[in-house]
């Protein structure tokens, strides 16, 4: 498949896309970042300097995902959410002196495999968002969060568990601690807080 790129949209000439790989218009991909095979940079998007993203990406409209962010494979960026980089922003130092690129240490966020991130949430970094993990539209995380869980509210908090089609899943009267995708079946395993995968 080829790569499309749309007229009014800024790519970097360092930046590497792979095939397949579609930005739309208004979209910016800052220098040596890279995108793998088949994602979808959605209208006005933001790709900051050597952001990191996998393979299946979709960015939709407005996202900003700024450095040193860095999104596995399958991720889903909703509409218009921020993902942060910085512990303690300001426009000025403490002297009034405008700050500039090197006054500041950038910190990332990573969002790891299949995970979601629904329509204008924010993360703010340093944080790690786990594996198919599923965030609320309107959620703002602060702290990590674990693979496949549901989390909502500001802070986030988890409210349950999801499997990998995205489907809240319901534990189990017959065995606890077992939870089920109700759309797939598949079955999943609670112990201390950690969810995995039979």
């Amino acid at each position: 498949m080829a790569l499309r790129i749309q007229p009014t949209a800024q790519v970097d000439e360092t930046a590497e896309l792979g095939d397949g790989t579609s930005v739309w218009e208004l979209a910016q991909i800052r220098e040596k970042a890279r995108l793998g095979t088949g994602c979808v940079i959605g209208r006005g998007a933001y790709v900051g300097t050597g952001v990191q993203i996998g393979d299946n990406v979709k960015l939709q409209n407005y996202a900003l995902v700024y450095e040193p962010a860095e999104l596995g494979d399958g991720v889903f960026v909703g509409p218009a959410v921020v993902l942060t980089n910085d512990h303690y922003p300001r426009s000025v130092d403490p002297d009034g002196k405008l700050k500039r690129g090197g006054d500041w240490e950038a910190v990332g966020v990573k969002v790891r495999e299949g995970a979601s991130l629904g329509a204008r949430s924010v993360c703010v970094a340093p944080v790690v968002v786990g594996r198919w993990a599923l965030v609320a539209a309107g959620a703002v995380v602060t702290k990590d969060v674990p693979d496949f869980a549901l989390v909502a509210g500001v802070p986030a908090k988890r409210i349950g568990w999801v499997g990998r089609a995205g489907v809240k899943l319901v534990e189990r009267a017959d065995e606890p601690g077992v939870w089920q995708c109700p759309q797939t079946d598949a079955l999943y395993d609670e112990r201390d807080g950690v969810l995995t995968e039979r």
